[in-house]
């Protein structure tokens, strides 16, 4: 499979221009952006996906329901409801989505691997367990109570077994409001 294309961005999150691999964008630093897509369920349960021990960062751990960096060309709406079909099964519209949180990251997340992302995340709300996933990435997915994902985050031994995400505390007094109206 050939390397991912992506939009370069400036610091300032403005697109450069210029295209990119996803491998030179990591190799280099560049700025580019990704879409993360929450999915959450009428029982106040969040749905997670365990990464494949294949998959370069965060093997087992897990991770976003589903979410990916945003293709050359293609704006952040597009992304999340391309990376919910490829990774879910699921097909989805811009209806089906709500942006709740817009951000950027910098980290280094091993020697040579620079993580320099402008972030927008997603929710949607579905009740039934995906079934088609795209297992060369995902090994499993499973809904999560939200008062246990709280109470595992809050403790650094449960925490380890998640990918960690900056925006964690936002996302989550978003989902209790979102669950509790």
């Amino acid at each position: 499979m050939a390397d991912e294309q992506i939009d370069v961005l400036d610091e300032n999150g403005n697109k450069t221009g210029v295209v990119a691999s996803r491998k030179e964008a990591h190799a280099k630093g560049l700025w580019h952006q990704t879409a993360d897509v929450w999915i959450y369920n009428s029982k106040s349960e969040v749905l997670f996906q365990k990464r494949s021990m294949g998959e370069e960062s965060g093997p087992g751990l897990l991770d976003v329901s589903a979410g990916g960096h945003v293709s050359a060309g293609e704006t952040p709406e597009q992304a999340a409801i391309r990376e919910v079909r490829e990774e879910l099964g699921i097909k989805i519209s811009s209806k089906n989505l709500r942006q709740v949180i817009v951000g950027k990251i910098s980290i280094i997340s091993k020697p040579g691997h620079y993580g320099n992302h402008a972030y927008f995340v997603y929710l949607l709300k579905l009740d039934e367990l995906p079934k088609n996933l795209q297992t060369e990435e995902i090994e499993s997915v499973e809904f999560i109570p939200i008062k246990k994902l709280e109470m595992e985050l809050a403790n650094p031994q449960t925490a380890k077994k998640y990918v960690p995400h900056r925006y964690f505390p936002e996302l989550l007094r978003i989902l209790e409001k979102e669950m509790s109206g």
